[in-house]
């Protein structure tokens, strides 16, 4: 049966290997995404209002309060620093269907158990924070999800450029067949060596087919290869493009 049977590959004259994958992790997540300061035409998130700190500071004691009372694996928080290229033109083409994402705060949970994560999202203190958020932003993007894929675990306990991708698609399983297809360009080109790829478990939760995140050392080891690079237009974004995928970059620091 061919790999891809859902695909329909343009530019194959670019011959780049098979992404390395481990097997997905068993753990679940809950991702939390917020838009409290809209950058506007700016790709960057330069300034933090006052209203920004605020959700900041909550959603730091909301995961600590996580750490020492439900025993999860990990809860981090994330600021926005730049949305790099790579946004596609299907997002701007469909702009009136897709949430476009412009979330300058990210939120990361991981437990070892579905009754762990059912019991987070169950838990009054969490529906609290959930309320808190929505009350004090734009918009929330929550969902609940398993590992569909991973080149690697993302390391979170050193400070590096975080990549939250949101990815529209109308068919899930073309959006998981294109990554695992041009996946290999990241790891070839900007030396990728970790990912891990979140499926909404309920899909009608989810404004996104799935998200993907993953982790640089610096900004240097990955925007030259997305600005100069002429293979990530051909290789990656046109074949997201015929594949009607769209892609929504957005690149964090981890807040300590």
């Amino acid at each position: 049966m061919n790999e891809y049977a859902k695909l329909k590959i343009v530019n194959s004259h670019l011959d780049y290997d098979n992404v390395s994958l481990i097997k997905p992790s068993a753990h679940y997540f809950l991702h939390i995404a917020v838009e409290v300061d809209n950058p506007g035409l700016t790709p960057f998130f330069i300034f933090d209002s006052p209203l920004k700190k605020k959700v900041i500071k909550k959603s730091k004691a909301f995961c600590a309060k996580l750490l020492s009372e439900h025993h999860v694996v990990e809860a981090n928080v994330f600021k926005a620093t730049l949305i790099p290229p790579g946004r596609s033109k299907l997002v701007a083409e469909k702009k009136d269907i897709v949430n476009i994402a412009k979330y300058d705060i990210a939120i990361l949970i991981e437990v070892d158990s579905k009754e762990k994560l059912l019991a987070i999202q169950n838990d009054a203190s969490f529906k609290e924070m959930i309320s808190f958020l929505s009350k004090n932003s734009n918009r929330v993007h929550q969902i609940a999800a398993s590992n569909a894929r991973r080149i690697g675990a993302v390391d979170h306990t050193t400070q590096g450029v975080f990549l939250f991708n949101y990815f529209y698609a109308e068919d899930v399983e073309q959006n998981l067949e294109v990554w695992n297809y041009t996946a290999g360009w990241f790891e070839k080109e900007t030396d990728l060596d970790n990912s891990t790829l979140f499926l909404p478990l309920k899909k009608d939760d989810s404004d996104y087919a799935v998200i993907n995140h993953c982790r640089w050392d610096r900004l240097a080891d990955i925007i030259p290869s997305l600005l100069f690079k002429s293979t990530f237009k051909k290789y990656v974004l046109d074949n997201f493009y015929e594949n009607n995928v769209g892609a929504m970059p957005i690149l964090y620091r981890v807040v300590k």
